[in-house]
């Protein structure tokens, strides 16, 4: 079973993809892949030489049609693999969506759909809440706090 760990900073580097789990309307954002019966958070690989924000921001678009959005940094994150002793990163951001346009036909997925509650037949259900759990941290102490979190350059 994969271990999810966070982190509040990781070498730019060893960042491979971006995840950006996403409220419209107070509403959870989930994504349905066109070859797949399950959902997911927007996010994807990062380009060769692509700022991961830029990544984040195209897979925003790509995956969900958002024009008007607010995003911002959560952490980063890492997905260890304890089989293969495989280790891959990549940074969790939030986005409050404004609004959102027609989701692009030639990407790929099907279609977004809206949840108060995250859905129960997630595609990466050993990984995706634990980032979502992670975002809701993220916002309940941005609404306690707005000043910029401290804590060990460490896991959480």
């Amino acid at each position: 079973m994969p271990e999810v760990r966070f982190y509040l900073e990781a070498d730019d580097r060893l960042l491979k993809f971006a995840v950006i789990v996403a409220r419209y309307q107070g509403q959870w954002v989930f994504c349905k892949h066109r070859k797949r019966n399950t959902y997911e958070c927007p996010g994807g690989h990062r380009e060769p030489g692509e700022p991961v924000d830029q990544a984040a921001a195209r897979e925003l678009y790509e995956e969900t049609g958002a024009k008007d959005y607010r995003l911002a940094p959560v952490c980063s994150y890492s997905v260890y693999q304890p089989e293969s002793g495989e280790e891959s990163y990549g940074m969790l951001y939030f986005a409050e969506i404004q609004t959102l346009g027609p989701l692009p036909a030639e990407f790929e997925m099907e279609r977004i759909e809206l949840f108060t509650e995250p859905p129960a037949n997630w595609t990466y259900p050993e990984i995706q809440p634990q980032l979502l759990d992670r975002v809701r941290l993220f916002l309940k102490s941005r609404a306690a706090s707005p000043a910029e979190p401290k804590g060990p350059q460490r896991p959480v």
